[in-house]
């Protein structure tokens, strides 16, 4: 090989990470490419060289930010758990921020609902990842999705039993009525992702505000 080669060499290999940043960004780029080709191959499908390849990375860098195909994949559910959770907190926040006052449960519903569909289709990978994959790999990744749905519903519980003392909703297990909110939405995201119904976001999560509210409202 002559210099000249070896230096073209060295010159395309990917440059290591040096400071805490370029790590950051290099896991960060890193966790793009896997989430794109778990979306597509799925879990089992996917193999840490498929990953270097859509990152643009050498075999031995995926392992050095991640031991396991398993260790990734945990990792990458759990970004994706909490950044649904801030799209949807910064949505609630902003409908309160219109709305001053005691929370209004119809808007308060219908933003966190609609901040919900907007993630999904903003990146129907996530989807497949969170409802797709999680079911089809068993107990091992299940708890990713439980612990989304946990967290959505946990917040909604906190909503439902204000209204509740305002006489806004009839008396039932706030956990129960938040849990039913919450499989919902997932369900009707999933069917979103395969069943293009012309709807957008704002459309859809107005409905099943409608469709819920009518339906617990006290007569």
């Amino acid at each position: 090989m002559s210099p000249k080669t070896g230096v073209a060499a060295v010159a395309r290999r990917p440059r290591r990470a040096s400071s805490e940043d370029d790590k950051a960004r290099r896991r960060e780029s890193l966790l793009a490419a896997a989430k794109k080709v778990f979306a597509e191959k799925g879990f089992h499908g996917t193999t840490m060289g498929d990953v270097a390849k859509a990152g643009r990375s050498s075999y031995g860098t995926v392992y050095w930010y991640f031991p396991s195909k398993d260790a990734l994949f945990h990792e990458l559910m759990d970004n994706q758990k909490e950044s649904l959770r801030r799209h949807i907190l910064s949505a609630v926040v902003d409908s309160a921020g219109a709305n001053p006052g005691l929370p209004d449960l119809t808007a308060t519903l219908e933003a966190a609902i609609r901040a919900t569909f907007e993630f999904f289709e903003a990146d129907k990978a996530t989807v497949k990842l969170l409802f797709r994959d999680s079911y089809a790999m068993g107990n091992r990744f299940e708890k990713h999705l439980f612990a989304i749905y946990e967290g959505f519903i946990s917040d909604l519980s906190d909503l439902i039993t204000e209204a509740q003392k305002r006489g806004e909703i009839v008396e039932a297990p706030a956990h129960v009525v938040a849990f039913s909110i919450a499989a919902l939405v997932g369900q009707l995201a999933y069917r979103r992702l395969t069943t293009d119904d012309g709807l957008d976001a704002g459309v859809i999560a107005q409905f099943v505000v409608n469709l819920l509210l009518d339906g617990l409202r006290p007569r």
